[in-house]
């Protein structure tokens, strides 16, 4: 069997067969049970801190089943944003290193899975190039855009391929692309086939739009205001061992108010929109209720792996318009701001697009009884990417991963299979972990993290004791900062083949302080 280098940082870190079932864990497969059915669910815009499981206020009592029967992620990383989060699911690559959205230098975990013998299909958002019946997905019901109304869709919509209209007045995307979901699974049985389905949620992504009577429950729950959310989800997530006491809560940011500077109308708007935000985060929940529920019922939930996790941190960008209609009105176009998406990323600072923690730590659950050997309810602490989930599942499916495909090159892959952690096991992880958007940019190395945003100053903190990244360590440490700064120059030009004027190096520490506040507008 052909060799093929499993690269992490240019050099050949790891000798590894094609077949990824033989890259890392080889000796665990004689002892698993047949090839698990996969289901992979990645909400929209989720902070960190939005699931009961994660320290959240937010109902989600299926989600947090599955975590308390599964395993949880402490350190689980996307890459800040919507598109480049996909690119590097599907792919196991770094954003640039697949291709960006055409993932012309790569192959889909759908490809894989489906040459391996799976029924595969897709239910949601998709926003990347071509269409997932182009990539592997033998089924897709969605909309290809990164973003759409809840109840009345977008011209984007596709099934199989073909345009779809068809929004009744009961309409509801959650709920549609769980009817899906759930349709694939059937149809996969009736095939006799193991399945992969790959739900993408538009939840909680902008527009704030949920059913009345899910709004209306959480109505006067955020009257506390976000200062004594974020202390009241911290205290939880200390309490449960999702964070380390030793990390204080990151401080409101000086261009935040205080939550009792606001009058009472500020505060009633406030609430309301994160009572909007929360149902549909309760929507997701009923719906992944559902979606247990039905595997449950057909036999299939002991030996299904379920993963769930976020594509970027909460979302800071006030959007608002069409605010003279309800957000169960299909004419409401509502989001929140800077306030609920502070909270939203407890413990953290930042939000979506800064690599910053609060931009890319995202929950992650793991559900599957046949194959955890993890205590149930376990939350391990060993740092983990999306570009992780590709190889972990192309090696419980016994797939292979190809140096071509379709007639095209395909880069070795970057991401390593989760499965030792599923077994209970410390793996070999990453020597780094690598981060780029736009002009925010980092570099894991350990504990050791470097990180800039907006083009402002490399800023240098040890995550073993500040993973709030409150002391910067820059000034202390420079020979640390530069070692760091090279070896993600080397990197970004190297591996993920980032563009010249996107390696532009960032500004010095004696450069005027970038204005904070503008880290929340783009």
């Amino acid at each position: 069997m052909k060799t093929y280098p499993l690269s992490m940082n240019g050099s050949v870190l790891l000798a590894v067969s094609i077949a990824v079932a033989s890259t890392i864990s080889s000796s665990v497969l004689a002892t698993e049970p047949p090839r698990p059915n996969i289901i992979v669910v990645m909400l929209d815009d989720l902070g960190f801190s939005d699931l009961g499981c994660y320290g959240a206020e937010i109902e989600t009592p299926h989600i947090d089943r599955l975590a308390r029967q599964g395993l949880r992620f402490s350190q689980f990383y996307n890459t800040a944003k919507c598109e480049s989060s996909r690119v590097c699911l599907l792919s196991g690559l770094y954003t640039y290193q697949a291709g960006y959205r055409a993932l012309d230098r790569a192959v889909t975990f759908a490809e894989l899975l489906r040459e391996a013998g799976y029924f595969t299909a897709m239910s949601g958002k998709w926003h990347l190039e071509s269409e997932p019946t182009e990539r592997g997905f033998q089924h897709y019901f969605g909309h290809l855009s990164g973003a759409t109304n809840f109840f009345t869709g977008d011209d984007t919509f596709r099934l199989d391929g073909q345009a779809w209209s068809e929004f009744d007045e009961d309409f509801y995307t959650t709920d549609a692309f769980t009817d899906y979901a759930i349709r694939y699974v059937d149809q996969a049985v009736d095939r006799q086939q193991p399945f992969f389905v790959y739900i993408a949620h538009n939840a909680p992504h902008y527009p704030l739009q949920a059913p009345e009577a899910d709004v209306m429950k959480y109505r006067g729950r955020y009257r506390i205001g976000w200062d004594q959310l974020r202390q009241d989800r911290y205290q939880r997530q200390v309490a449960m061992g999702m964070i380390d006491a030793r990390w204080a809560l990151s401080p409101r940011p000086d261009y935040l108010p205080a939550w009792d500077s606001l009058n009472e109308q500020q505060q009633d708007w406030e609430d309301f929109r994160m009572a909007a935000y929360a149902a549909m985060v309760d929507r997701v929940d009923q719906n992944m209720g559902r979606l247990v529920q039905h595997l449950a019922d057909r036999d299939l939930l002991e030996n299904t792996l379920i993963l769930l996790f976020s594509d970027n941190g909460a979302c800071p960008f006030e959007r608002t318009r069409g605010d003279q209609y309800m957000p169960w009105d299909p004419r409401s176009y509502w989001t929140y701001d800077v306030g609920w998406a502070h909270a939203g990323n407890t413990p953290f600072r930042w939000y979506k697009q800064n690599q910053h923690e609060g931009g890319i730590a995202s929950p992650l659950v793991a559900h599957w009884p046949d194959g955890l050997r993890t205590e149930p309810g376990t939350i391990t602490h060993q740092p983990a990417h999306l570009i992780d989930i590709l190889p972990t599942l192309v090696e419980l499916a016994g797939a292979e991963y190809p140096e071509r495909f379709d007639g095209r090159a395909i880069t070795p892959v970057q991401g390593r299979s989760l499965v030792p952690i599923f077994q209970g096991e410390q793996r070999i992880g990453h020597e780094w972990l690598y981060f780029q958007f736009s002009d925010n940019r980092a570099l894991r190395r350990g504990d050791w993290k470097i990180v800039s945003a907006r083009g402002g100053p490399w800023e240098l903190y040890d995550l073993a004791a500040d993973r709030t990244e409150l002391n910067d360590l820059a000034d202390q440490h420079p020979d640390k900062v530069q070692e760091l700064a090279q070896q993600w120059h080397h990197v970004a030009a190297e591996i993920d083949q980032l563009q010249p004027r996107r390696r532009k190096p960032v500004a010095g520490r004696d450069a005027p302080t970038f204005p904070a506040r503008l880290m929340t507008e783009r």
